[in-house]
C-alpha cells in the first residue's frame, strides 16, 4: 500500500504528477497533430507508438480511476443491486460520463428481485453459550421471529455434504468447513463457491433446517463473507449464513473434543419482488463508418457489508479511466469503445439465467448488433496489479499478440499461453459470439477482502491501481484501432465465473 505523506507533501506530488501526465498526453498530442500536417518528413505513429503513450501517461499518475472510485465509494457506501443507492450512483455514473466527454451514454433498466439483510445474529448455545459472527447468504429467506435452533452437522467440504443420506439431516443444521485456498489467480474460489451457492439446496433435500458455510474467504478475521446462493424453483430453501473463519475453527474443535455443537440463527432478510438494476452505457466514437465495438465493462452494484470499493469500484474505475484515456487523443480509433457499467452482479434471481443478469441483459438488449462487437473483456477482480494478459485463440501467435506483448511487458503483464475465458457480466455475450480477452489481476489478497465490510476505499494500492488502467488503456486501444478480426476459430466459450 502506498504510505501516507504529509498535506504539503501530497499536493506537491499531486501536482507534479498532473503536469508529467499533461506532458506526456501534449506529446502524443503534438506526435499525432504533426502527423496530419503537410510535413511529409513526419510519419503517422503507429498504434503501437500511440498505445505505449497511453502505457506511459496512465503509470505516470493519471488520476481519473481513483478519483471515479473515491466519489463513488463515499458518495453512495453499498450498493445493493435494486436499492436506492445503486440507482443513484447509476444516475451519478451517467452524468459524470457525459462530462468526462462519453458519447451514448445513457441508462438501461430491467426487473430484478433485489434481496435486503435484516438484523442477525447467531449464538452458540451447547456445549456452552458463546457469540458467533455470521452473515446470511444473499437471496437466503429470513428464519422465524424467535430464531431456529438446531444442532450442527459437519462435512468437512461440499462433495461430503452431497454423499450424505436422504433424511440424514432432518432437525439439523448443515456445516460445510471447507477451506479456501489461496491462489494468485483466484482458483481456490470455485469450490468454495459452489459450497456457498448449492449448499442450502443440497441440505434442504437431506431435511436440514438451516445451513452454515465457513466463509468462501482466505483471511483470518473475525468478519463473515457473505455472497449469493442459488433459487431452488424461485426460493432458496433454507435460511443459510457464512461463518467467520475463527468462528468455523471454533466449532470445529468443540466438534473434536467429542461434544456436540448446537446453534442458534436468527435472521430478519426481506425480498422486493419488482425492483429493478440497470446497466450505464458509454461511448468512445470510432472515427470508421463501418461498425465494430470493443466492449469493456465492471459492475457497480456490490454488496451491502463494504463500500464495494475492489468488488467492483476499482472495476468500473478502471474501465473509465482507461477509455478516458483514449477518449482525450485527438486521432479517434477506428472502433468505437463501449464502456458498460452493469447493474445487479452479485445477486441470483428467482427464474432463468439466475446469475449475470445485468449481462443477460445487455445481451438481449442489443443481441442485433452483437456480430459488430469484436471482442469482450472486464475487469472485476480488484485492483491490484496485472500480470498476464489472455486473448482470443484465433490470434494466439500472431502479428498483434506480438505487439500486445511488446507494449506490456514493460509493466510487467506477460502473454498467457491459455485463450481468455469469459467473466460473468461480457459472459453472456461471450456465448452469443463475441470473443473474449482478459487482463488477469494478481489475486492474492483479493479473497482477503471480498463480500466483506473490509472492502473499503483504503485497500486500494494506488501504484497497482494505475499499472491496471496502463494495461487496459494499451490493450483496448490496440483492439479498437486494428482491423483484426478475432472471431475465427475462436475456443469455445466456458462457464462464466461469479466474483
Amino acid at each position: 500500500m502506498r504510505g501516507r505523506l504529509s498535506g504539503q507533501t501530497e499536493s506537491l506530488t499531486v501536482r507534479h504528477k498532473s503536469a508529467t501526465v499533461s506532458l506526456l498526453l501534449l506529446a502524443a498530442v503534438a506526435v499525432l497533430t504533426a502527423a496530419t500536417a503537410a510535413t511529409p518528413a513526419t510519419p503517422t505513429p503507429s498504434a503501437e507508438e500511440v498505445a505505449a503513450q497511453l502505457r506511459d501517461a496512465a503509470t505516470a499518475g493519471h488520476d481519473v480511476a481513483f478519483s471515479w472510485v473515491s466519489e463513488l465509494t463515499t458518495r453512495f457506501g453499498p450498493r445493493p443491486a435494486g436499492s436506492t443507492n445503486e440507482h443513484d450512483a447509476a444516475q451519478w455514473a451517467a452524468a459524470r460520463l457525459k462530462a468526462l466527454g462519453f458519447e451514448n451514454v445513457h441508462i438501461e433498466t430491467f426487473p430484478i428481485t433485489a434481496w435486503v439483510r435484516g438484523p442477525e445474529h447467531a449464538e452458540l448455545v451447547a456445549p456452552s453459550v458463546q457469540p458467533l459472527v455470521v452473515a446470511a447468504l444473499g437471496e437466503s429467506p429470513p428464519t422465524p421471529a424467535a430464531g431456529l435452533e438446531g444442532d450442527v452437522v459437519i462435512f468437512p467440504n461440499f462433495e461430503a455434504l452431497k454423499a450424505a443420506a436422504p433424511g440424514s439431516l432432518t432437525g439439523k443444521i448443515a456445516m460445510v468447513a471447507y477451506r479456501m485456498v489461496r491462489m494468485q489467480d483466484g482458483a481456490g474460489y470455485g469450490p468454495a463457491f459452489a459450497a456457498r451457492a448449492d449448499g442450502p439446496g443440497e441440505a434442504a433435500r437431506r431435511g436440514a433446517i438451516a445451513y452454515l458455510l465457513r466463509s468462501a474467504g482466505t483471511d483470518n478475521h473475525r468478519i463473515a463473507h457473505t455472497g449469493t446462493t442459488r433459487y431452488i424453483d424461485g426460493h432458496v430453501p433454507l435460511p443459510s449464513f457464512a461463518l467467520s473463519n475463527p468462528d468455523a475453527d471454533q466449532i470445529e474443535r468443540i466438534a473434536a473434543l467429542g461434544q456436540t455443537v448446537r446453534v442458534k440463527l436468527f435472521s430478519g432478510a426481506s425480498y422486493v419482488p419488482d425492483a429493478h438494476s440497470q446497466n450505464v452505457v458509454a461511448d468512445v466514437r470510432g472515427r470508421d463508418k463501418s461498425p465494430g465495438v470493443v466492449l469493456i465493462g465492471g459492475h457497480l452494484d456490490s454488496w451491502d457489508q463494504g463500500t464495494g470499493a475492489i468488488d467492483d469500484g476499482t472495476g468500473t474505475a478502471i474501465m473509465v479511466a482507461a477509455a478516458k484515456l483514449i477518449l482525450d487523443l485527438p486521432h479517434k480509433p477506428r472502433r468505437t469503445v463501449r464502456v458498460v457499467l452493469f447493474g445487479s452482479e452479485e445477486v441470483a434471481q428467482p427464474v432463468a439465467p439466475f446469475f449475470a443478469f445485468g449481462g443477460h441483459s445487455y445481451r438481449d438488449n442489443h443481441m442485433a448488433e452483437l456480430p459488430t462487437h469484436v471482442i469482450a473483456g472486464e475487469s472485476d477482480f480488484g485492483a491490484d496489479r496485472v500480470y498476464r494478459v489472455a486473448l482470443p485463440a484465433a490470434v494466439a501467435n500472431s502479428d498483434f499478440s506480438r505487439e500486445v506483448t511488446r507494449v506490456l511487458a514493460p509493466i510487467g503483464v506477460l502473454m498467457g499461453k491459455d485463450p481468455a475465458e469469459p467473466e460473468t457480466d461480457t459472459g453472456p455475450s461471450v456465448e452469443a459470439g463475441v470473443p473474449a480477452f482478459a487482463l488477469m489481476q494478481d489475486g492474492t489478497r483479493y479473497f482477503d477482502i471480498h463480500h466483506t465490510p473490509d472492502d473499503t476505499l483504503d485497500k486500494i494500492d494506488r501504484q497497482q491501481l494505475d499499472q491496471n488502467v496502463a494495461a487496459w488503456a494499451a490493450l483496448v486501444w490496440l483492439a479498437a484501432d486494428s482491423e483484426v478480426d478475432f472471431r475465427p476459430h475462436a475456443a469455445a466459450a466456458a462457464a462464466p465465473q461469479m466474483r
